[in-house]
């Protein structure tokens, strides 16, 4: 077993761009449950991070959606506030710009399914348009959104390049997470005893399958073990020390899942990169962040221990 997740983790949470940073959610008054996705999309002759942070409280249920300037390390925004007493809110439109351009935002929460998470997972859609080209585009609602925007479908689509998620719980934390854009999306548990007469012990699950269970987990707090999903192969890197060496609710345990093969990180890292400036192709793309078919989705998941 393998205890190098300090120095791999923090080289995967370095590439962040600005606009993806979370404040601390213990910071809030009341613990707020959030989801971050971060997707590459070609916006105005640039390959942009844009940034979908799903939040909830029990007051506010919130969607903001932020794309990264090419000329400023900025970001603009569009924040929309989901009031459940207003079903109006949960379909809408607004417009923003970044670098003078114009974006549209469509979304339509109206039926959307929740399953625990403020990001939904079913029956909604929620559409990004730039010149005329629907350039980003969550849900499983495509027909009706390509219906509402009247636009077209971008020439390449927009890739995930990591989801960041904050849950709070006393033992089970769960989320959901697709390893491979063209296969089904996967439902992820931790499972932890860190009090009682036994030693500590944890458990990953996906799908209802136990991949990985440690035991003495006093003497385990950090590690990763490879697993095989669906015949892929997934890094898993955990490190839960503030579980069972800080004040409870100080802190929060760091679960890492990552496609590929150990061995390939240092050979597709180098073969992704590319030119900053361009990507190889017929038609050349300038960008903030250089675009690729090969990059790597993570998952990083911040288990929060609420006694």
């Amino acid at each position: 077993m393998d205890y190098s997740i300090g120095t791999r983790s923090q080289s995967l949470l370095s590439s962040q761009p600005p606009s993806a940073q979370i404040k601390d959610p213990l910071a809030q008054k009341t613990p707020q449950t959030i989801v971050t996705c971060v997707y590459q999309t070609h916006i105005a002759g640039f390959w942009r991070n844009a940034t979908v942070l799903w939040s909830k409280n029990l007051m506010n249920h919130s969607l903001s959606i932020s794309v990264d300037s090419a000329e400023q390390e900025t970001a603009s925004m569009c924040k929309i506030d989901l009031k459940p007493w207003h079903f109006w809110a949960k379909k809408g439109y607004k417009t923003f710009e970044v670098d003078g351009n114009q974006l549209e935002a469509y979304w339509d929460l109206r039926s959307a399914k929740f399953s625990g998470s403020p990001e939904p997972s079913a029956d909604f859609y929620v559409a990004l348009v730039s010149d005329e080209e629907v350039v980003l585009l969550l849900g499983d609602q495509n027909k009706k959104a390509y219906k509402r925007t009247r636009a077209t479908p971008a020439l390449v689509d927009a890739m995930m390049f990591y989801k960041k998620e904050n849950v709070f719980g006393k033992k089970s934390f769960s989320t959901r997470a697709k390893f491979d854009e063209r296969k089904r999306e996967h439902e992820i548990v931790v499972e932890s005893s860190t009090t009682g007469p036994r030693d500590p012990e944890m458990w990953i699950s996906i799908d209802g399958i136990v991949l990985i269970h440690i035991k003495n987990l006093q003497w385990k707090f950090r590690g990763n073990q490879t697993v095989q999903v669906d015949k892929q192969t997934v890094q898993v890197f955990w490190d839960v020390h503030a579980w069972l060496f800080c004040a409870p609710g100080s802190n929060y345990g760091l679960f890492i899942f990552k496609p590929g093969d150990p061995d390939a990180d240092s050979d597709g890292d180098d073969s992704s990169r590319g030119d900053d400036s361009e990507c190889s192709g017929n038609s050349r793309y300038y960008s903030t962040q250089s675009y690729s078919k090969g990059t790597q989705f993570c998952l990083f998941l911040y288990a929060w221990k609420i006694e």
